[in-house]
């Protein structure tokens, strides 16, 4: 039985307008409607990859009040254009997932917006180990998922990605835990993810 699966992959941006544009751009599909996360003074757009998984893009909300914390995805940091900076990972039982991983993936914090209640696991620095390379993890409440609510544009992830100095030592500890062929790691000296989609316009890849 596998301890975690892929929920859905975030991509990064100083503007959520920059971070969607390459999205739509690349993809050649429209994002769904903003939403905002007022815990953490961030907002989004989201975007189908099936019934069960979606893409996110992420960035700190100008308008909204700084959070009494670092936010998560260690957006506090980020500078530079849209990239593709994190992967997430769902758990039925996000205790044991903690308790079967590494230490620094942080503390659960219940979280809502809307119909949509979930418990995330969020470093109290912000940053996931590996230098922020680790997936998030997260737990949905009841039967309410971003990705069932979504319009299907018939985008589907295709591969998935990651690029890191420890990619074995990464491996050992989340491979186990995840369905088979959930991603690739790569050792490399440059940390990266990368991401390839079928479309309706063809392959297509964001890093």
């Amino acid at each position: 039985m596998n301890l975690l699966r892929l929920d859905h992959l975030a991509l990064a941006a100083e503007t959520l307008e920059a971070g969607a544009a390459l999205v739509e751009d690349v993809l050649g599909v429209e994002l769904a409607t903003r939403g905002e996360h007022p815990q953490m003074g961030t907002h989004n757009k989201l975007l189908s990859l099936g019934p069960e998984v979606y893409f996110e893009v992420i960035t700190i909300n100008p308008d909204a009040p700084a959070p009494d914390r670092p936010r998560w995805f260690n957006l506090d940091n980020f500078t530079g254009p849209p990239r593709l900076t994190n992967w997430i990972l769902a758990t039925d039982d996000l205790d044991a997932a903690l308790a079967a991983l590494p230490s620094g993936f942080g503390e659960p914090v219940d979280l809502q917006r809307g119909y949509f209640r979930w418990t995330m696991a969020i470093p109290d620095d912000g940053v996931l180990p590996w230098d922020g390379w680790a997936p998030a993890l997260i737990q949905w409440h009841g039967p309410m998922h971003p990705a069932a609510s979504l319009p299907d544009q018939g985008v589907r992830l295709g591969s998935l990605v990651l690029q890191h100095p420890q990619a074995e030592e990464m491996a050992a500890a989340l491979a186990p835990l995840l369905p088979r062929d959930t991603l690739l790691f790569e050792t490399s000296a440059t940390p990266s993810l990368s991401a390839s989609f079928d479309t309706p316009q063809g392959r297509r890849v964001l890093t």
